[in-house]
């Protein structure tokens, strides 16, 4: 048999094999997926107008338009969000979810081995909702009258100053860690329940400084309360558009960023992982989600599993290096 014609019938057979292959994907992604068959409960760690929480708020609904399905949210607070994350870990419904941010997906049981779920053995990503920059923000009196000035400041002040967080191994404790070995200071870490009481400790003159998320710093902010020094992304962000990055400012190399994700337990099948990730990206994609989400001081994501997973990987070893080199421990 001639060779060209050889090449052309085996050629011909690779593609339809191919095509062949090509149908039958198509096929398996257009099979309706028998799930859910009942009630989807969305667990947020953390109490009612929290972040996570109003996310989970505004997801529930659309969501629950998009399934056919009715989806309510569900409060288990404590342990910085660990006993909800603990909670999805364990269900064994298969219809239960959990709406987490980064700490409870990457590095609580480096923070604390005693934690009773493993994050990435666990917990099946779903996906990445939205992410923010921190704003580090300081009181209005603070000196120096732009924000190199404060930084030089700061700088002379060594453990003179301090700073809050809403406690122990929360990335904006993490993050402060970071900013003291890449920015040269040495602020005194006073950990508080939360951003609101951080706020009026702030106010109150009790602490100096401390990283908040976008839109508690706004309010302040704009009314004057409050000064930004900067924000923890590496450029400036879409949702602190005004404020620069602390890299603009001086501190070289310096990038954190918050983020909430919705995820499930790791008995998920793939296939039904997969239908809900492209569903929840869709959602929060429209304009009505993201203009909302926006608000909350998110800029939307709505990545795939594979994508929320990638992060994941990234944001444990980043952390944990600032956990191991700080040796900072819960127990």
């Amino acid at each position: 048999m001639p060779q060209k014609t050889l090449t052309r019938r085996v050629a011909r057979r690779l593609a339809l094999t191919w095509l062949a292959g090509l149908a039958s994907s198509l096929a398996w992604a257009q099979t309706p997926i028998a799930w859910p068959s009942q009630t989807v409960r969305m667990v947020v760690g953390f109490p009612a107008g929290s972040s996570p929480d109003l996310t989970a708020r505004a997801l529930a609904e659309p969501l629950a338009k998009a399934l056919g399905q009715s989806v309510i949210v569900e409060n288990k607070v404590g342990a910085g969000g660990n006993i909800a994350a603990d909670f999805v870990a364990k269900a064994t419904d298969g219809h239960t979810l959990g709406l987490m941010i980064n700490g409870n997906m990457t590095i609580a049981r480096i923070l604390n081995p005693k934690v009773p779920y493993d994050p990435l053995k666990d917990l099946a990503p779903i996906s990445l909702i939205g992410k923010a920059p921190l704003v580090l923000t300081v009181p209005t009196n603070a000196p120096g009258q732009s924000a190199a000035q404060w930084l030089s400041e700061a700088q002379k002040a060594g453990d003179k100053l301090s700073y809050a967080s809403p406690g122990v191994g929360t990335v904006a404790h993490l993050g402060m860690e970071l900013l003291k070995t890449k920015a040269g200071i040495s602020p005194v870490h006073v950990p508080y329940p939360g951003n609101p009481q951080i706020i009026t400790a702030m106010l109150g003159g009790q602490v100096q400084m401390a990283l908040l998320p976008p839109a508690m710093s706004a309010a302040q902010v704009s009314s004057g309360k409050l000064r930004a020094i900067g924000s923890s992304s590496s450029g400036r962000s879409p949702v602190a558009a005004e404020v620069p990055s602390l890299t603009e400012i001086g501190v070289k190399d310096y990038q954190l960023e918050i983020w909430n994700a919705l995820a499930a337990p790791a008995s998920m099948s793939p296939a039904v992982a997969s239908k809900l990730s492209a569903v929840v990206s869709d959602i929060v994609r429209t304009p009505e989600m993201r203009a909302r989400l926006f608000q909350q001081g998110w800029q939307v994501v709505g990545s795939s599993p594979e994508g929320l997973r990638h992060r994941i990987e990234a944001d444990t070893k980043a952390l944990g290096e600032i956990i191991r080199n700080q040796k900072i421990e819960v127990n």
